[in-house]
């Protein structure tokens, strides 16, 4: 009789572990927003230095989900199966990409992705089908090595906020290339563009991934990891 009692209090004690587990698990929703701190280039540090995002955070780089998986049950731990998907538009093309794959990217000091969440506020909600849908359809195009609007290619933040403009989710600001602190044009940045050979867009409107993540009209919801220059 012992033996059975010490195994039902066992029991409950597992049951109760997985529900902890489970609900302290965040579980991506379709539409939430990813804001990377990515550190793939010089040029991604460039963008980080003209516009920092949500609390100071340094984001150069952004994703939304668009498809789910299924949870499933791993040694007790409740895991997202790899086909929750995240539609970016990064070199050289917009493409779906694995979220575990997104998450892999870049690293904090506790190995922890460097990416934060954000989720449109309920009132907003409603937009997000139709910014789906355009996004979809945007599979493929090319990537905008420019930072130029309207040109038939898409670079992150561009693509993600043409997907609400309708609902005027986010706002264009003008785009900067100078350091905060010299007011002078970064080196990477006359680099990059007479490669190009086009002038650089200062001035010119433009979104980027930080002016995204202090929009009024979303709230973050999860830290995978910190992002340099995340304030507490």
């Amino acid at each position: 009789m012992k033996n059975w009692l010490i195994l039902y209090i066992l029991f409950c004690i597992a049951c109760g572990n997985k529900e902890d587990k489970e609900k302290n698990t965040f579980h991506p929703q379709i539409g939430d927003i990813l804001f990377q701190d990515l550190d793939s280039s010089p040029l991604c540090d460039a963008i980080e230095i003209v516009t920092p995002g949500y609390k100071n955070a340094n984001l150069s780089h952004i994703g939304i989900v668009v498809e789910l998986g299924e949870l499933h049950c791993i040694n007790s731990n409740y895991i997202p199966e790899n086909n929750i998907k995240i539609l970016e538009a990064i070199p050289n093309r917009v493409q779906k990409t694995r979220l575990d794959s997104f998450l892999n990217r870049s690293f904090d000091q506790n190995n922890n992705p460097k990416v934060i969440v954000g989720r449109l506020k309920a009132k907003y909600q409603h937009t997000i089908q139709d910014a789906i849908s355009f996004l979809q359809n945007k599979v493929g195009f090319k990537y905008d090595n420019a930072f130029l609007m309207n040109n038939n290619s898409y670079y992150c933040s561009e693509l993600i906020y043409e997907a609400f403009e309708k609902d005027s989710i986010f706002q264009l600001k003008k785009m900067t290339f100078l350091h905060p602190e010299t007011h002078d044009t970064l080196k990477i940045w006359k680099k990059y563009y007479a490669d190009l050979g086009i002038k650089i867009p200062q001035n010119k409107l433009g979104i980027n991934p930080g002016i995204m993540s202090i929009s009024e009209k979303i709230k973050i919801v999860h830290v995978y990891g910190i992002p340099d220059g995340l304030e507490e």
